[in-house]
């Protein structure tokens, strides 16, 4: 049986170096085999057999990985039979010995212990058959034998167990860097949906307070007003835009600020939260909307993260009420409890008809609250659309998630 793995960075592929290495056995055993014929003589059927075992034994090293423990018995038997057949001696034993190793280092460490056993039984029970005087191992060669198959099993075995301990290695570096490489990739498309959102807010809250505007302007001015009140709507519609978008040129920035170089100096702008709200309500009632502003509880400092989440949840519902609900009011409601914000944003409008889908605009909200522990809603009320939020004042966490109602907003 093949070994279930190999390690990176080897050499030629296992078949060539099956290969080569039994070239390289057959060439020492052959050319051992020629100079020790030049000093013993035996008859040529003797001299065939003897070469063909020696054919058979290094021959079957070619399939030594893929059949470890059938290359180990087809040595074996050739070395039982060459050496009491062949009068020249060769040293046919190291294609055995590397069969040897092989099983062991292969897995097949109990084979390659009964083959050694049996290796040692059987030369043992040769010597002790043959006739006093004429044995071919004493007992301290026998006992060197035995040395000599004990190291091949260990070292097969400890060879067996430095690929396990390479491939482990090797295994837990490859899930490191996968592991890297999705956090990475994690990383960036959390950081893409922040900014994507955070552009949503900004420049949908704007322009479309800039296309109310204009438009309730360009509706004045259709009815053909005296010039004097057509000037005046006018200065006033653009005193609007001037305002609304040079407050999204500000946020714009800010939010921009995440992809400056580490050289760039950062946006000194303040950065939007709920000390911003009064701005807010001012622009959204730039379009003719009637926006009231209630507080309960006592207020404390959000962190950052918190406080503009807060700030995009009620800019974004602002932006709705102007763009979709056709609403006169919109009450903004901040709830203070000790441990968390509530948020409640509600109009007058025709609310949404519960079969459509909802839009990004409330995704995007009920994304910012569930990021740090909340939850946010978005339904039609009896008298328009409402939104409820809530804040944790704590550390991110993990909540279950809430899915807003109908909406295109």
């Amino acid at each position: 049986m093949a070994l279930p793995f190999r390690v990176r960075g080897g050499g030629m592929p296992p078949r060539v170096a099956d290969a080569v290495v039994a070239l390289v056995v057959t060439l020492v055993v052959v050319v051992w085999t020629l100079v020790s014929a030049r000093y013993a003589s035996e008859p040529v059927g003797r001299t065939v057999i003897g070469w063909a075992l020696i054919a058979v034994g290094c021959g079957a090293l070619v399939f030594r990985r893929r059949a470890p423990v059938t290359v180990a018995v087809v040595t074996l038997l050739a070395c039982t039979v060459y050496y009491p057949v062949s009068a020249q001696d060769g040293p046919l034993m190291i294609a055995f010995a590397l069969a040897l190793y092989t099983t062991a280092a292969e897995g097949r460490f109990v084979a390659a212990v009964a083959l050694a056993a049996i290796t040692l039984l059987a030369v043992g029970l040769g010597e002790i058959r043959q006739e006093e005087g004429r044995r071919q191992i004493d007992d301290t060669s026998l006992a060197m034998l035995s040395g000599w198959l004990i190291s091949l099993v260990a070292v097969g075995r400890a060879q067996r167990t430095r690929l396990a301990y390479l491939h482990e290695v090797e295994q837990r570096a490859l899930a490191a860097e996968r592991e890297q490489e999705a956090r990475a990739r994690q990383s960036a498309t959390e950081e893409r949906l922040r900014i994507t959102r955070e552009l949503h807010d900004v420049l949908g809250h704007s322009i479309s307070l800039i296309n109310v505007q204009s438009g309730a302007v360009l509706h004045r001015l259709t009815k053909k007003p005296e010039p004097e009140v057509a000037l005046a709507a006018a200065e006033e519609a653009l005193e609007a835009v001037k305002a609304t978008s040079k407050d999204a040129l500000r946020e714009l920035r800010a939010t921009l600020g995440v992809l400056r170089q580490a050289d760039e100096a950062a946006p000194t702008g303040p950065t939007s939260g709920l000390a911003l709200l009064g701005e807010l309500a001012a622009r959204a009632r730039s379009t003719g909307l009637d926006v009231r502003t209630e507080q309960t509880g006592t207020p404390v400092p959000l962190a950052p993260p918190v406080d503009l989440a807060a700030y995009r949840i009620v800019q974004e519902s602002l932006t709705n009420v102007a763009r979709h609900s056709g609403a006169r009011t919109a009450t903004v409601a901040l709830d203070w409890h000790t441990d968390e914000l509530r948020l409640r944003i509600e109009d007058d409008g025709e609310g949404a008809p519960e079969e459509r889908p909802a839009g990004s605009g409330i995704r995007g909200m009920a994304e910012r609250a569930r990021a740090f522990g909340g939850e946010l809603t978005a339904h039609s009320a009896p008298e328009g659309f409402r939104v409820d939020a809530r804040l944790p004042f704590g550390t991110p966490a993990s909540t279950t998630t809430t899915t807003p109602q109908g909406d295109t907003r």
